[in-house]
């Protein structure tokens, strides 16, 4: 045996070796690894994700610590992806015992999900992306996400990420933190989130607080979806907090001026207005001048002759006049009269029948002087 023989070291399948890359083909790259031929390393064994091109991956010149997969003769085939994954897959269990968050980029995307890159080739379902539907993943290629390790078996050589995860997550602390800091009385902006038959939910800040449809506004609401819509934004002030079933009450009305408020400005003593009746009760009429806003015609004050119920002259949700005897903001309270109203309009109307009476010419004076002149 040659001196030049003797210095070849002797490689066998599985052994892990440095080598320096020396040309860059199209299917593989040759790589100078001190035997007898240079070794072969396939594109396909480049990288554990998709290679187009070897200069992607590797530049001539570049050092590589490579798996030797095959020996044919003097053809020794070589892996830099084996050596990757079991770098990976020893990183990868650790991260997966201690539930670690961490950046990883997203590579492909494919049929039920995204690929990306954590050393191996990691699946992240498409379930398993966003806390919502997601309906086209195009602009996900090529961005970074905060991940967990949601499944990892590296005897099937799944690993299964969730992006989902770590947002669910950082939304639990939040929610917390919010949950702990959040006080009666505390006026919040917040988005509608859902709508309910009942009312609607409104996140504040991680966490959903319930507006009662009877805390939407002042006025009387149908249905909440006639008031807001999902993804507006709302004043809100919480009236009160169960933080052990993480529930809150929240007031959208409590937020908004008040149906009283500035009333005199548009509201005036002597004004005739037109309402609506809301209330019968025995000492007279609640009449809706404007929405909560609410005046009484006492029972004297309906009619010109005496009655004994309102029921007799009134119903609810009729239409009436009314004329504003007295408005007091403070005390939310307003006066009305229907009787004055119908005083003045039969004042008016016999001064018209006067004012015509002398406009006829026809004097009572001139008819009985008719009826003398037949006695001259």
């Amino acid at each position: 045996m040659s001196e030049e023989e003797k210095e070849i070291p002797a490689i066998n399948i599985g052994d892990t070796l440095t080598g320096t890359v020396v040309k860059l083909e199209e299917k593989q790259v040759l790589v100078d690894i001190g035997y007898k031929s240079e070794g072969i390393l396939p594109i396909s064994e480049l990288s554990n994700l998709h290679v187009e091109l070897t200069s992607d991956v590797v530049q001539e010149g570049d050092e590589l610590v490579l798996k030797v997969k095959k020996i044919d003769d003097d053809e020794v085939i070589l892996s830099k992806r084996a050596v990757d994954a079991d770098k990976a897959w020893a990183a990868l269990e650790e991260k997966y015992n201690n539930k670690e968050v961490f950046e990883t980029e997203i590579k492909e995307i494919v049929k039920g999900g995204l690929v990306a890159d954590v050393g191996l080739r990691g699946f992240m379902p498409a379930s398993l992306v966003e806390t919502y539907f997601v309906e086209d993943f195009t602009d996900y290629k090529g961005k970074t996400l905060s991940v967990k390790i949601a499944d990892l078996n590296k005897e099937q050589n799944r690993i299964i990420l969730s992006h989902r995860a770590v947002i669910e997550e950082e939304d639990e602390i939040k929610k917390v933190k919010l949950l702990q800091t959040l006080e009666e009385g505390q006026v919040l902006e917040g988005t509608v989130q859902r709508i309910a038959g009942f009312g609607v939910f409104v996140d504040i800040g991680g966490v959903d607080g319930l507006v009662h449809i009877s805390q939407l506004a002042h006025e009387h609401v149908e249905k909440a979806s006639d008031v807001v819509s999902v993804g507006d934004t709302l004043k809100v002030e919480v009236l009160s907090i169960d933080r052990d079933n993480e529930r809150i009450s929240l007031s959208h009305k409590n937020t908004l001026p008040g149906p009283w408020a500035n009333i005199e400005e548009r509201i005036s003593s002597g004004d005739t207005l037109e309402g609506t009746v809301k209330r019968l009760v025995n000492f007279g009429a609640f009449v809706e001048l404007e929405p909560g806003v609410e005046g009484l015609v006492h029972i004297s004050e309906i009619a010109n002759r005496h009655i004994g119920t309102p029921q007799e002259v009134l119903e609810e949700n009729q239409q009436v006049k009314v004329k504003v005897l007295d408005i007091n903001e403070k005390n939310e309270r307003i006066s009305l009269s229907i009787k004055e109203l119908e005083q003045e309009q039969a004042e008016k109307e016999f001064k018209q029948y006067e004012k015509n009476d002398e406009q006829s010419g026809f004097q009572i004076g001139d008819f009985i002087g008719d009826k003398l002149n037949k006695y001259k």
